[in-house]
């Protein structure tokens, strides 16, 4: 992407829980926010940053979070799926007996039809099971299109997904599907652990020889984030799936709402301050990724104890302290600004 393209955009076991994906707890876990799910913990007012887009329509879009990662995003009659993990299935992680070997269960076609609707698009951050192994059974069951790597291209087609269904992206992208509906690709980075690692690292230039069958047999292949605009007038949405970025590739961008996964680790420098900022300090902040992913979706949220959600939002706090911040739950169906629809 080019610099003028850039500043005019606006738009152990050895493993340990959650260690294998984004790292060890930052020392004792501190409790959820008290019944906070939703709460509002800065007036919303204008946007600070000059030169920003006009006033988004927050009437035109609603969001719903999937836990993880996932978000359900409808505009209109359209809905987008951003990493959709509905089926959730126990690896050990949480219960510090993690197994690599776990198979991918299948999805139940229920939670597909309550969560996830008709979609017409999915992106996919990266290739990990807790991102991807509901999007073979939704691409197949409802001809949407599936935005990802390579290696999501590979590991789909492995699992019997149509390859015209499928879009490579790098990042760099903006892909325009019509009525101000425009997804710009952003690369980034996955999250690393205290010792700077993570689960299978790895990408694929060709499908496997047989489908996967093992949460081993996926390689992060590569993370994405997503710019979303969300209709002619927004909002624009942030979306990512793993507590790391590549800042270069950030800045500019000025979402209405950013979806900031909250970290486990200290290994990358200054996570927050600099997210921030490359944002231009988003007008509402929400946190994802803090969730205990192997409880059922129709539950209530179980946080995951060893991550410092309270930590990320002290830290938002401090850094922009224009930004309200919402902390989201599976129930609430939520406005384009992120607060709670009748």
């Amino acid at each position: 992407m080019s610099d003028d393209t850039k500043k005019n955009r606006r738009t152990d076991h050895g493993h340990g829980r959650r260690a294998v994906l984004r790292g060890a707890a930052l020392g004792a876990a501190l409790p959820l926010l008290p019944a906070a799910a939703h709460a509002q913990t800065r007036d919303p007012g204008p946007s600070p940053v000059p030169g920003s887009r006009p006033s988004p329509d927050h009437g035109s879009a609603s969001l719903r979070w999937l836990g993880t990662s996932g978000w359900r995003i409808d505009v209109g009659d359209r809905t987008v799926l951003f990493d959709p993990y509905l089926t959730r299935f126990r690896t050990g992680l949480f219960e510090k007996a993690f197994d690599p070997a776990t198979k991918i269960a299948e999805t139940d076609p229920g939670l597909v039809r309550e969560y996830a609707g008709s979609p017409e698009l999915i992106l996919v951050s990266h290739a990990h099971w807790d991102h991807i192994a509901d999007v073979p059974y939704i691409a197949k069951a409802t001809g949407a299109r599936v935005v990802g790597t390579e290696t999501t291209f590979h590991l789909l087609v492995a699992f019997g997904v149509d390859p015209l269904q499928i879009s490579v992206v790098k990042g760099g992208e903006v892909l325009d599907f019509g009525d101000g509906l425009t997804v710009e690709v952003v690369a980034s980075l996955h999250s690393r652990n205290k010792k700077h690692a993570y689960f299978t690292p790895g990408t694929l230039t060709a499908p496997p020889a047989t489908a996967p069958a093992t949460i081993s047999d996926l390689p992060e292949g590569d993370t994405l984030a997503f710019h979303v605009t969300a209709g002619a007038r927004g909002p624009a949405l942030f979306l990512m799936g793993a507590s790391d970025f590549a800042e270069r590739q950030v800045e500019g961008l000025r979402p209405d709402v950013a979806m900031v996964a909250v970290p486990s680790s200290s290994s990358t420098h200054r996570y927050v301050p600099r997210l921030l900022r490359a944002l231009g300090r988003p007008g509402v902040v929400v946190p994802v990724h803090w969730d205990n992913f192997e409880t059922p979706l129709r539950g209530p949220v179980r946080p995951d104890p060893t991550m410092d959600l309270a930590g990320l939002v002290a830290q938002v706090r401090r850094e922009s302290p224009g930004s309200r911040i919402v902390v989201p739950d599976y129930r609430t169906v939520y406005g384009a600004d992120m607060r709670p629809r009748a």
